[in-house]
């Protein structure tokens, strides 16, 4: 439906019967000042801002949809697809420099292939590799020279679906699984857990460690070391694609047709809108914040400052993938199985035959109202082909005809100066709105997206309703948020229900959501209300036993252990030889007060519940336990004795912690290890320790138990008992990182350390992945030096004598994170291991 162009000054006086329709159709007509236009967007007008892109090449070689492209490997200016037809293929531009030769056809996956990326070169593979991710559920890896894998990854439940390189050889990898894994050379170094739908989306953050994740839940994830650190909310239905500006920022894509712009501290900057259907990839264009969209509305969009300064139509109704070369030239692969090359140079430029051809193409294709952007359409209402003569106004304008009884769709064209036909529209004679679909404009579904043209220069104004809407409070909104004046509200209101055909407006449930803001929504965890850690404090107060104080701290006593704080600085030539690790053997926390342990446990019997109390004979026999322990007797405790222990350490929390220090100087003894740590007694013995992990809970008591945790290395029985329930163990553990107590992160620390001997000993890549993890992440938090050092020995000991582990910690970004700690001055032996430590990253 066309109406009258008003004249610029025209909005700024009452609106008397000016809006009146004078020709037209139900949204495919061109746009003059108010078009009902239900979803017509159009692409913003970039007259001379950069070049145009036109078709360089189609390439013709896979025999289904094309669903994954990337560039950037040897050969220089080449790039490889993945497609529905099981195989990947990799192209070299040809001698013409206008086309691309197919070099390697590679099979591996035994069903559909989805995604593709490219891992850096290396020592061993200096012209880099190529990973595909298919619906076989698992990753292949081509070097560039072979049509075989070299090797192929198994781990992931269901589909994998996008994968991302990052430096060192790490392999991001996102699947319908619901996870993420981090793969190093053929190993999966660990699986990222958290999201609640299929991950679609996946990329690693330059220099820093840091991971994202985008996915069906409506989410993405930052992820540091492993761990969830940031989910971003914003999108209104599943993220597709994810690309990276900068360190500090990236693109998501979505199902909602919008594009965000993200900080990744969190906030979104900006949101762009232009598709209207689903856009299922991004592409970054070199050296820029520039980029390329390709979606289910049969288009690729280029965004330049911010602008989408120009639409390609392609004659496939999917557009699934497209990637960026390093010359600035834009590779799309969509359903109909062939790759097209975009070029804004001259010299690449197709042939006037092969353009003439792809418009051709293009204009026979079939057009669905219901998933592009023309609307509601009636042919009765369209123009004829006169219609064309008049010129565009804006690049991507849309345009539709009537000829010979067929709708069809033209698309101006600023550089050729000419509306070009983009294909038949189907199903569109007497259609109606609710039988051509909805619309969509910013993300949502409406029934109309009226358009409002101020004056010839200036910029077009939206306007979407539903005829579930309030025209009034419609018109209102509108009128506010374009700042125009109020006093046009009757009529807008009024131009709204005459161009609604009379549809009748029905209450509905309103739609709590504000997409920008997210205001009104319920977020869970948003409540005032907090749970506060209790502050009772044992650790208090002259005299009294402490577990927690500096005197019970130190470890190995009469030993001069550089990771107990001992004697740790010799002499200036320790400055150029590492003491330091790998460590070979676990640290302990041996030190005790037994009079002081024993007097408050009696003072805490007299507190505890009849049934709970410990009996005089009870106190004897742990009075007996403790001071033989803690003299090195070579009496073992009795079965008797050791099931008094276990009475005592299964007290009210908020009285057992000095039964605690009993159970951590006694389980270094061999009986008691083995008998704790045994596979008849271990599943209870881990039950409670892990009780006393939690966050929660009181510090005295987490720091009794991590202690407890630590001694448990001091024999072959326990060595094994924490190796087994190592993930169980360092995931409750890593959760006390954020507490205050500088004991507890010492303690944290030194757990992380003896897992480290352990694994230096088997070599666990898996198990040095986790713990490379802890690290970095504990790291980011603590600030106690002793806490800092032990993780710095720990490091060096996971890293030494292991390429794989060292690039993994590169990877993680712990070389960024350490650097800090080279320049303290006390203790001196922090900034000596630090350097160690960085030589070997």
């Amino acid at each position: 439906m066309e109406f009258t162009r008003l004249p610029p000054a025209c909005l700024m006086t009452p609106l008397p019967a000016r809006w009146m329709a004078v020709s037209g159709s139900g949204g495919g007509g061109d746009c003059c000042c108010v078009r009902a236009a239900s979803g017509i967007l159009r692409a913003a007008a970039m007259a001379g801002e950069g070049g145009v892109y036109r078709l360089r090449c189609s390439l013709v070689g896979h025999g289904q949809d094309v669903r994954g492209l990337t560039s950037g490997l040897f050969p220089q200016g080449g790039f490889v697809s993945v497609s529905r037809d099981r195989t990947a293929r990799l192209w070299a531009p040809d001698g013409l420099n206008r086309g691309f030769t197919e070099m390697h056809c590679m099979s591996g996956h035994s069903n559909f292939v989805s995604c593709v990326c490219i891992i850096p070169p290396s020592d061993l593979y200096p012209r880099g590799l190529i990973a595909t991710g298919g619906n076989d559920h698992n990753i292949c890896i081509f070097t560039v020279d072979n049509p075989a894998p070299l090797y192929v990854l198994k781990g992931h439940k269901n589909t994998v679906c996008s994968l991302s390189s990052g430096k060192f050889g790490t392999l991001l990898s996102g699947s319908w699984d619901t996870t993420a894994k981090v793969w190093l050379n053929d190993r999966c170094m660990m699986t990222l857990q958290g999201h609640t739908a299929a991950i679609w989306a996946v990329k690693i953050l330059p220099e820093q460690g840091l991971m994202l994740t985008g996915s069906a839940d409506k989410t993405i994830k930052l992820w540091k070391a492993g761990r969830c650190e940031r989910t971003f909310t914003g999108h209104e239905d599943c993220v597709r694609g994810l690309a990276i500006l900068s360190e500090m920022e990236f693109l998501s894509c979505a199902n909602d047709a919008s594009i965000r712009r993200w900080q990744i501290s969190g906030e979104c900057l900006q949101v762009y809108y232009g598709h209207t259907n689903y856009i299922y990839s991004i592409s970054v264009f070199p050296q820029c914040k520039d980029f390329v969209t390709t979606g289910e509305d049969r288009s690729l969009r280029i965004w330049k400052q911010g602008e989408c300064a120009q639409t390609i139509r392609l004659p496939a109704q999917s557009v699934w993938c497209c990637c960026v070369l390093d010359n600035g030239d834009i590779v799309v692969g969509a359903s109909d199985g062939i790759i097209r090359v975009f070029t804004e140079s001259l010299e690449r430029t197709a042939s006037a035959e092969e353009i003439q051809a792809f418009e051709n193409e293009l204009s026979q294709a079939s057009i669905d109202p219901k998933t592009g952007d023309l609307g509601d359409i009636n042919a009765d209402d369209l123009p004829g082909r006169e219609h064309l003569k008049d010129p565009g106004t804006r690049d991507g304008q849309t345009r539709l005809i009537k000829d010979n009884g067929k709708v069809e769709a033209y698309q101006w064209s600023v550089s050729e100066g000419r509306w070009i036909k983009i294909g038949d529209v189907v199903g569109s004679s007497g259609a109606t709105q609710q039988t051509s679909g909805k619309v969509l404009f910013e993300g949502k579904e409406y029934d109309y997206v009226f358009t409002i043209d101020v004056n010839e220069s200036g910029p077009s104004y939206k306007l979407p309703y539903n005829i579930t809407d309030d025209p009034w409070l419609t018109a209102y909104n509108f009128l506010q948020k374009n700042d125009l004046n109020p006093m046009f509200l009757d009529q807008v209101a009024k131009f709204i229900m005459d161009n609604t055909k009379g549809q009748t407006l029905v209450n509905t449930t309103a739609q709590f959501s504000d997409p920008f803001t997210g205001a009104g929504r319920y977020v869970p965890g948003s409540s005032s209300g907090s749970n506060t850690v209790p502050a009772a404090d044992p650790f208090t107060g002259a005299g009294r036993y402490v577990p927690g104080s500096t005197s019970n701290a130190v470890a190995s006593v009469g030993k001069a252990d550089l990771s107990t704080g001992m004697g740790a600085y010799q002499s200036a030539a320790a400055k150029t030889e590492n003491i330091y690790f790998p460590k070979k053997e676990a640290v302990t926390f041996d030190q005790a007060n037994p009079t002081q342990i024993l007097g408050k446990l009696k003072e805490l019997n007299g507190s505890a519940s009849e049934e709970q109390k410990l009996t005089e004979d009870d106190l004897i026999i742990l009075e007996k336990i403790l001071f033989a322990i803690c003299n090195t007797s070579a009496e073992a405790p009795t079965a008797q004795q050791l099931q008094t222990l276990w009475k005592a350490v299964n007290w009210p929390e908020d009285i057992v912690f000095p039964a605690l220090d009993i159970l951590r100087l006694s389980i270094r003894h061999p009986t008691v290890n083995e008998n704790f740590c045994s596979e008849k007694d271990r599943v209870q013995f881990i039950i409670l320790l892990l009780k006393f992990l939690n966050p929660k809970g009181k510090q005295a008591n987490q720091l009794l138990a991590l202690r407890a945790l630590c001694n448990c290395f001091v024999s072959q029985a326990g060595q094994k008992f924490m190796m087994q329930q190592r993930d169980e163990i360092m995931t409750q553990a890593i959760e006390l990182k954020s507490g205050s107590n500088k004991n507890v992160h010492i303690a944290l620390a030194t757990l992380t350390l003896n897992y480290a001997v352990c694994l230096h000993k088997v070599n666990n890549i898996e198990g040095k992945a986790q713990c490379l993890s802890v690290i970095s992440t504990v790291m980011e938090v603590v600030q106690d030096l002793e806490a800092i050092f032990r993780l710095l020995v720990a490091l060096g000991t996971l890293i030494s004598d292991d390429t794989n582990a060292v690039q993994l910690a590169k990877s993680l970004g712990v070389d960024s994170q350490i650097k800090k700690y080279a320049s303290v001055s006390e203790p001196t032996k922090v900034s000596e291991c630090c350097r160690f430590v960085l030589n070997l990253l």
